[in-house]
C-alpha cells in the first residue's frame, strides 16, 4: 500500500521563502562544530533563556490551537534536563538570564509564525545530533536531549504542525504569520549575540 504525503499548504512556502535567508544566516553563526563541550554549554544556556522566554509568550495563544498538542511541543525541560548533565545545578538554571527580544504574540497566526521557527529547528535537531555525538560524544543522555526531544516521533509531529499551519487562508493572517516567523529568527539571532555564543 502507497501511503500518500499530507499535502503542503501554500503558508509553509510562503514562510519558508520568507526565512530562508534569515535560516542560513544563523546556520552559518552557529558553532555546532565545535569540540569545546564548554563552548557547547554556553549555547544550551543561552538556548534555555530563549525557550524558556518563548514557551512563556505563546502559551495562552498556542495552547488553544486545535490539533498543535501545546503540551507536547514544549522544550525547555529537556534542556534543563541537558544543563544537568552539563554540570550546572538547579539554582545555577534557575538564575540563567532569559530573552528581553520577542515578537508580539497575540494571535494564533502569529502564534504558529513563531511556531514555524522552532518547530523547524526540532526537526533539523535530527541532524545536529550526529554531529554533536561524534565532535563531543554527547548524547540524549549526556546533555543532548534538547537535540532528539520528540524522538521518534518528531517527522509526526513536523507533519502535524503543518496540518495546523493550513487553517491560515485569509491574507492578513498569512502576512501575520510571515511577519512573526521573520522576527523570531531575529529575536533569536539577537538573543544569541547578546549570550556571546555565536560565531
Amino acid at each position: 500500500m502507497n501511503i500518500q504525503p499530507l499535502p503542503v499548504p501554500p503558508i509553509h512556502s510562503d514562510l519558508r521563502a520568507a526565512t530562508s535567508h534569515l535560516h542560513r544566516r544563523l546556520d552559518a553563526r552557529l558553532p555546532f562544530s565545535t569540540t569545546d563541550v564548554a563552548v557547547y554549554r554556553r549555547m544550551m544556556q543561552a538556548y534555555y533563556g530563549f525557550y524558556l522566554a518563548f514557551e512563556d509568550l505563546l502559551a495562552a495563544t498556542a495552547s488553544v490551537i486545535p490539533g498543535l498538542g501545546w503540551a507536547g511541543r514544549l522544550k525547555t525541560s529537556a534542556l534543563t534536563q541537558d544543563l544537568m548533565a552539563l554540570g550546572l545545578t538547579a539554582a545555577r538554571i534557575d538564575a540563567l538570564p532569559r530573552c528581553l527580544y520577542l515578537p508580539v504574540i497575540e494571535t494564533q497566526a502569529q502564534a504558529l509564525g513563531a511556531l514555524y521557527v522552532v518547530e523547524g529547528a526540532t526537526l533539523g535537531g535530527q541532524a545536529l545530533r550526529g554531529i554533536i555525538k561524534k565532535k563531543l560524544h554527547i548524547d540524549s543522555a549526556s546533555g543532548g536531549k534538547f537535540m532528539d526531544v520528540y524522538g521518534a516521533e518528531t517527522r509526526t509531529l513536523w507533519q502535524g504542525f503543518i496540518a495546523c499551519l493550513s487553517v491560515l487562508q485569509e491574507p492578513k493572517d498569512i502576512a501575520q504569520a510571515v511577519a512573526v516567523a521573520q522576527q523570531t529568527f531575529i529575536c533569536f539571532e539577537q538573543w544569541l549575540e547578546t549570550s556571546e555564543v555565536l560565531q
